[in-house]
């Protein structure tokens, strides 16, 4: 039995109408990427991806934060790293943003609603070891909502899938990345073996 995501061969046995396909896509041309055979409930794939994007903002502006403050305490190669995941978070940022677009949404950047979208947390702390434990709780919060959106996405949009298997492939090397400077920066930090 076929599923919504495996086409039926006409009657003639083509996969698809190639007429019906071009009278569809000449009908729908300002839904940019968007095609009639989308499968998934848009507007959750737009709420889900801008609560994505808003977890993305609060890690940039969190690790922006960190890196100032980490100069402060004289520790260069921590800052270092905050910049570098900044950027990374940036770099997700973008992305998540021209895919809401590219599904005819609207990536949503409000201030006043962030904190309340994300996901992760911003943070309050000036003490390193608690710096570096704001981020690497956020960056595990994000991992597991983007394995659930990796599998929600699933073969029914994969290019929303691939887009969240990478950032998740960052976000897991950051999380390794933070787990060894917490243990660097605070030996107490590291699990009991």
């Amino acid at each position: 039995m076929a599923t919504q995501s495996q086409p039926q061969p006409q009657a003639d046995g083509n996969l698809y109408d190639v007429e019906q396909v071009r009278r569809e896509a000449k009908e729908s041309m300002l839904k940019g990427a968007v095609t009639a055979d989308y499968p998934l409930d848009l507007q959750r794939a737009h709420q889900l991806m801008n609560e994505a994007l808003a977890a993305e903002i609060l890690c940039v502006l969190r690790y922006r934060h960190h890196q100032i403050v980490a100069k402060g305490i004289d520790f260069p190669q921590v800052a270092a790293q905050f910049a570098e995941h900044a950027d990374d978070e940036q770099r997700h940022m973008m992305a998540i943003a021209e895919r809401i677009d590219e599904l005819g949404g609207d990536p949503d950047f409000n201030p006043s609603t962030v904190t309340a979208r994300a996901s992760t947390e911003y943070g309050t702390s000036d003490v390193l070891s608690r710096m570096i434990e704001e981020d690497l709780v956020a960056e595990r919060v994000v991992i597991e909502i983007y394995r659930r959106l990796v599998r929600w996405f699933g073969n029914d949009d994969p290019t929303s899938r691939r887009m969240f298997e990478k950032i998740l492939e960052d976000e897991e090397e950051h999380a390794n990345d933070l787990s060894d400077l917490l243990a660097a920066v605070d030996p107490r930090s590291e699990p009991s073996r």
